[in-house]
């Protein structure tokens, strides 16, 4: 019958949203060990229809993400273009915690459980040279204290992630606030002892666990 083909390819269209809406949601709030199964059930999808969308759960995870991933780097860049370099700085570290307090399953998509599903080290390495353009012009604009180091965003992630909350507002709002605090110790000028050499990876590491 006339129109059933576009038919078909709308309900498609509409399953596989829901399921990657449906990953984003279990993977935001529980990480990414959830199983296929839950997130299934999660989208109101038989659990064939969900596999015959994604073959695989990094093939998922990479599409949950790809917002996510565009939203690092697009924060990054943004902090480069701001005509205020320590604006630039400043929204850059907020937003980049913000979202990692949102969303647990994001740092271990990135960086641990599923390195193949997403690029992690071309992403990573530009990120981090667009960032060290951010922080060299803070530091010549005399916002940024002279010894911050890029390695310093790292700890500042690691601090990040070791927030524990009963809810992701509750996770936001305590992340604002430790934010807040390192900021200002970002504009000192008291000296720091050295940096210690740390990447993204040490920052949002932790021991995989992965269910199917």
């Amino acid at each position: 019958m006339p129109g059933e083909p576009t038919q078909l390819r709308a309900d498609a269209r509409e399953n596989r949203d829901r399921i990657v809406a449906a990953a984003r949601e279990a993977f935001a709030a529980e990480g990414l060990d959830v199983p296929m199964t839950a997130i299934a059930r999660r989208a109101g999808v038989g659990v064939a229809t969900l596999y015959r969308r994604f073959p695989t759960k990094e093939a998922l995870v990479r599409e949950a993400f790809a917002e996510q991933l565009a939203a690092c780097t697009g924060a990054v860049h943004r902090a480069a273009e701001d005509p205020d370099p320590w604006r630039g700085f400043r929204r850059v570290v907020e937003q980049l915690c913000e979202m990692q307090a949102r969303d647990r399953g994001f740092s271990a998509a990135v960086l641990t459980a599923f390195p193949d599903a997403v690029s992690v080290d071309e992403v990573r390495a530009e990120a981090e040279g667009v960032f060290a353009g951010v922080v060299e012009r803070a530091k010549a604009a005399g916002a940024l204290r002279p010894d911050f180091s890029t390695d310093d965003l790292a700890l500042v992630l690691m601090a990040n992630n070791g927030l524990v909350a009963d809810s992701t507002d509750a996770a936001v709002a305590a992340s604002r606030r430790l934010v807040a605090y390192f900021l200002q110790a970002f504009r000192a000028r008291d000296p720091l002892p050295p940096p210690v050499r740390l990447g993204l990876r040490d920052a949002l590491d932790r021991p995989p666990r992965q269910s199917f």
